[in-house]
C-alpha cells in the first residue's frame, strides 16, 4: 500500500513559539469557549423557526433548511478540515473555522432572502470542525496531568453550546431582532480569533504528504446524501422515491470511497486505524450517544411547550423552555472535570460505560417523571450528566489508539459520527411525534405515549452503547499519556505505528 510520511514541521518559527508561553488554564479557557461558540450554531435559529416563514416570506418546510443546512455543512466540513489541520497546522485551520463563522454571520446579518440565509448557515455550520481540532491541540500543548480535564471540557462543549444556543438566541431575538443573532455570532468569531492568535501557539506536529482531494469529494457526497435523506425523510416520506434515491446514492458513493481510502498513500480517513477495535467500538458508541443526547434536548423542549390541555404538557413558551434547559448545560460543564477524574482513576473505557448507563437510567426515569416541570428537568439533567461523562471519555479513547499526527482527523471522525447520531435522532423524534398523536380541539398533537416511546428507544440506544463500550480492549499504556517523542520517527512505518 506504500509508505505514509509523517514529519515534524521544521518551518515553524521555533524561537518565537518558545518565547510565547501561556498557562494551560488560558489555553483551555480559550479553546473551550471557542468550541462552545461554534456548537451554538447548531441550535442558534431553532427559537426563530416559528417566525422565520413570515420574516423570510417562505414556507415552513423551506425554512427548515436553515437548520438542516447547518447540520449537513458540519458533517461535510469536519473530516476535511480536521485532516487539513493535521497537515497544515491546527491553529491555522481553527482560524479558518472562525473565518467561516464570521463570513456566515455577516452574510446572515445583512440578508433577508431565504437562499442567502441558508448559505450563511452553511458557512456557520462548517465552523464545527473547530472542536476536534481544539482537542488535538490540547494533546499537543498541554501537560499530561491537565489533558484529561481539558479534553473532557472541550468534548462537552458540543452539547453545552447546542443547549445554550436556544435561550441565548431567544433573548437576542426578543430584545434586538433576528438579525442581531448573526451580529452577535460575528462579534464572537472576531473575539475568539484574536484570543487564539494570542494564546494558542501553532503545533509543531504535522502530517506530511498530499491532501486526499478525491477522498474528500467522495466522503462529502456520501455524507450529504445520507444526512439529507435522514433529515428530510419525515417530510418526504421514508419510502418515497426522493428518500430512497438519496440513501441509494450515499451507499454507492461509500462503496467507491472505502476502497480508495485503503489504497491511497495519504487517505483522508485512515480506515486501517479506524477499524482498530478501540477506535471502531468508540465510534460505534459515538453514534449511539449522539442519538441519545439529541433526543434528550428535543423531547424536553417539545414536552415543556405542549399545551396543558393535552393532559401532560406545561404550556411554556419557547423562551421559557429554553431557560429551563440551562441546568442541563451547566450540568455538562460541571461534570466535565469530574469525569476526567474518573478517567484518570479507572480508565476512559469505564467512564464511557458509566456515562452510557447513567443516560439509560435517566431515560427510564423520564418515562415516569413528567407530571411537573421540576420532575422533567431532574430526569433531563440525569441524562445530561451521563452525556457529559460519556462525551468526555470518547476523545481520550481515540487519542490513546491513534498516532499523534492523526489526532485531529481521528477526533473529527468521532465528532462527525456523533452528529450522524444526532441527525438520526432528530428524524426519529419527529417521526414518532407525528405518528403517535391525540386530537385536541380538532388539532393532532403528540401524545404522552409518543414521548415515552422516544425515552425507551433512547434508553435502549444508551444501553447498547454501554455494551459496545464493554468490547473496547484495555490499552497497554496510560490513556492520558501523550505519545513518546521517539514514536514520531517510527510513524514512517505505518504497520508498526498502528500497533
Amino acid at each position: 500500500m506504500g509508505e505514509r510520511l509523517f514529519t515534524i514541521d521544521q518551518k515553524a518559527p521555533m524561537p518565537q513559539l518558545q518565547q510565547r508561553q501561556y498557562s494551560p488554564a488560558a489555553i483551555i479557557a480559550v479553546l473551550a469557549v471557542s468550541g462552545m461558540g461554534v456548537s451554538l450554531m447548531h441550535t442558534l435559529l431553532v427559537p426563530l423557526l416559528s417566525d422565520l416563514p413570515g420574516l423570510l416570506h417562505a414556507s415552513t418546510d423551506d425554512v427548515s433548511w436553515v437548520v438542516t443546512a447547518t447540520l449537513l455543512a458540519a458533517a461535510v466540513a469536519t473530516p476535511t478540515l480536521s485532516r487539513l489541520a493535521d497537515m497544515y497546522g491546527k491553529q491555522r485551520i481553527m482560524l479558518v473555522c472562525l473565518g467561516l463563522l464570521l463570513a456566515g454571520s455577516i452574510l446572515g446579518a445583512v440578508s433577508n432572502s431565504l437562499l442567502l440565509i441558508i448559505v450563511a448557515r452553511v458557512l456557520q455550520g462548517a465552523s464545527s470542525a473547530l472542536i476536534p481540532i481544539g482537542i488535538s491541540i490540547m494533546r499537543d500543548e498541554l501537560p499530561p496531568e491537565k489533558l484529561s480535564a481539558a479534553v473532557a471540557l472541550m468534548s462537552a462543549t458540543l452539547g453545552v453550546g447546542a443547549a445554550l444556543g436556544m435561550p441565548m438566541a431567544g433573548i437576542i431575538y426578543a430584545t434586538l431582532g433576528w438579525h442581531a443573532v448573526f451580529w452577535v455570532s460575528g462579534l464572537f468569531a472576531i473575539a475568539m480569533a484574536i484570543a487564539i492568535l494570542i494564546v494558542v501557539r501553532e503545533s509543531e506536529i504535522r502530517t506530511g504528504g498530499s491532501f486526499d482531494f478525491l477522498g474528500a469529494v467522495l466522503l462529502s457526497g456520501a455524507l450529504t446524501s445520507l444526512l439529507l435523506g435522514i433529515s428530510k425523510g419525515g417530510s418526504w416520506g421514508w419510502t418515497s422515491q426522493q428518500t430512497l434515491l438519496t440513501f441509494g446514492i450515499s451507499a454507492v458513493i461509500f462503496a467507491l470511497w472505502a476502497p480508495w481510502e485503503f489504497q491511497t498513500k495519504q487517505p483522508l480517513v485512515d480506515l486501517r486505524v479506524s477499524l482498530k477495535r478501540p477506535v471502531l467500538m468508540t465510534n460505534i458508541s459515538a453514534v449511539l450517544m449522539g442519538f441519545a443526547m439529541y433526543a434528550n434536548m428535543l423531547s424536553t423542549l417539545q414536552m415543556l411547550e405542549m399545551p396543558a390541555v393535552t393532559g401532560y404538557g406545561h404550556g411554556l413558551t419557547p423562551l421559557q423552555a429554553g431557560f429551563a434547559m440551562i441546568p442541563t448545560s451547566l450540568t455538562m460543564v460541571i461534570l466535565a472535570p469530574i469525569s476526567a477524574g474518573v478517567t484518570r482513576r479507572f480508565g476512559a473505557k469505564v467512564t464511557l460505560i458509566t456515562g452510557a448507563l447513567v443516560m439509560a437510567f435517566g431515560y427510564i426515569l423520564r418515562v415516569f417523571m413528567h407530571d411537573t416541570v421540576p420532575l422533567i428537568m431532574i430526569a433531563a439533567v440525569i441524562v445530561a450528566a451521563g452525556t457529559a461523562v460519556s462525551y468526555a471519555a470518547m476523545p481520550i479513547l481515540i487519542m490513546g489508539s491513534v498516532p499523534e499526527t492523526e489526532t485531529a482527523a481521528a477526533n473529527g471522525l468521532n465528532t462527525l459520527l456523533r452528529s450522524v447520531g444526532a441527525s438520526v435522532s432528530s428524524a426519529a423524534v419527529a417521526s414518532i411525534l407525528s405518528i403517535t398523536t391525540l386530537t385536541v380541539a380538532g388539532k393532532a398533537l403528540p401524545s404522552l405515549a409518543a414521548f415515552q416511546h422516544i425515552f425507551l428507544i433512547a434508553a435502549a440506544a444508551s444501553l447498547i452503547g454501554a455494551l459496545v463500550a464493554m468490547a473496547i480492549p484495555r490499552p497497554s499504556h496510560l490513556e492520558l499519556e501523550p505519545l513518546d517523542p521517539e514514536l514520531v520517527e517510527a510513524l514512517t512505518h505505518p504497520h508498526e505505528a498502528i500497533k
